[in-house]
């Protein structure tokens, strides 16, 4: 007999993250978290010099740039159009000892645990009319700060929850249901992300097996979620591309989070752009020869988290599904709605890149470029699905 295949299992991913994903704003107070807020989703909140001046967490929907979605909208000229969108919510400033309550630091950080990643704005600008509540800038340090009380906040967590946990299992004995089982092998688990805690990593930066990573996903870890750094440099400095602490900062992430992203921007710049009409803005970005880096810092909460959205269009409705890259048809289906997962017989599918050949769904088809696929099909980026199930009789949906 042949020897059996050996299926290779596919790795998971930290984080649940659904269709309404959702970026938390971090950092120390007066490092331009409000205003890089007021840019990104042109709204009007509060950016006052002082410290604590958000004091409930703000929060706003912003769309995820895409050409291939606005182009779908000119094809379909459809009545309702959903693009992805990406929930940003600024959260108050922490400071040193936050995680034991110092400034407004338990609220805050309940706040950071129900976000999906962080993007975490670093000062790298020197203003004397700019108080920083350390004293001087460095960047370093405030990096370290924040790191240092997000993780001390998981482990406060997590020891509460392990001891209690390890009382349980313990007049459980050594026999058990299935249930107690899988409750020593939850605090086992837990336990090991303790000591890696304790060791002073970040949850996201362990090599977790498969079983780990659905245990650690029921906890929300602060320190599971993906972060993206935004050094906010003065206008001056984005504008000449040029920054005496961006070195320094990059060298600091490489050293301790290898592979997180980092992205130089102007709070300031950008927020200024916002206020302005148009024609004035395009005019403005020309003249410094600059363009807007926020259209790349949305993108990237979603590139972050391994994020990719397909698409449904039609005469009703153009919309954009946000999935995890290498998910299948049907779970992919079950994002509209749990019965197409639970129904699914097959996708029709077919490219963005195609449609845009072709020009129509029909030239799609007769070019032989409108497929169906079935439970096994990964769903694509940037993918045109129609789904067929059967849960409801003679009942389709796009």
């Amino acid at each position: 007999m042949p020897p059996k295949k050996v299926v290779k299992e596919e790795k998971l991913l930290l984080g649940r993250p659904s269709n309404n994903l959702k970026i938390g704003v971090v950092g120390l107070p007066n490092v331009g978290k409000s205003t890089f807020f007021n840019a990104i989703t042109n709204s009007a909140v509060a950016a006052e010099n002082y410290p604590f001046c958000t004091i409930e967490p703000e929060e706003s929907r912003v769309a995820v740039p895409d050409e291939r979605f606005d182009d779908l909208c000119r094809i379909y000229k459809p009545a309702s159009k959903v693009p992805a969108y990406l929930t940003v919510i600024d959260i108050a400033g922490l400071v040193k000892g936050a995680a034991s309550g110092a400034g407004l630091g338990n609220a805050f950080l309940s706040h950071v645990r129900s976000v999906d990643a962080i993007f975490h704005v670093v000062r790298a600008f020197s203003d004397p009319e700019v108080t920083h509540v350390e004293g001087e800038i460095d960047p370093i340090r405030d990096m370290e700060i924040i790191h240092n009380e997000l993780r001390l906040k998981d482990l406060e967590v997590l020891k509460k929850y392990v001891e209690t946990g390890e009382r349980a299992v313990t007049r459980l004995g050594t026999g058990g249901t299935a249930a107690d089982k899988e409750k020593k092998e939850e605090i086992a688990i837990l336990k090991k992300v303790l000591e890696f805690l304790e060791a002073g990593n970040d949850v996201r930066k362990g090599n977790w097996t498969n079983k780990e990573v659905e245990v650690i996903n029921q906890q929300h870890f602060i320190t599971a979620k993906t972060v993206i750094y935004l050094a906010n440099v003065s206008e001056k400095d984005y504008i000449r591309r040029k920054n005496k602490f961006l070195p320094k900062i990059k060298e600091w992430i490489d050293n301790n989070n290898p592979g997180d992203l980092l992205i130089p921007f102007s709070a300031s710049f950008e927020h200024g752009l916002t206020l302005m009409e148009p024609e004035a803005k395009a005019e403005h970005l020309k003249s410094h020869n600059a363009v807007s880096i926020l259209p790349k810092i949305i993108v990237s909460g979603y590139t972050g988290l391994r994020l990719i959205y397909f698409f449904t269009a039609g005469a009703d409705e153009v919309r954009a599904w946000t999935i995890r890259k290498g998910t299948k048809a049907p779970q992919a289906a079950g994002t509209i709605h749990t019965d197409f997962e639970r129904g699914f017989i097959m996708a029709e599918v077919f490219g963005y890149d195609s449609l845009k050949e072709f020009g129509t769904e029909a030239a799609v088809k007769a070019a032989g470029k409108y497929t169906q696929k079935g439970k096994e099909y990964v769903v694509g980026d940037g993918d045109i699905i129609f789904f067929r199930f059967n849960v409801t009789a003679d009942k389709k949906k796009r």
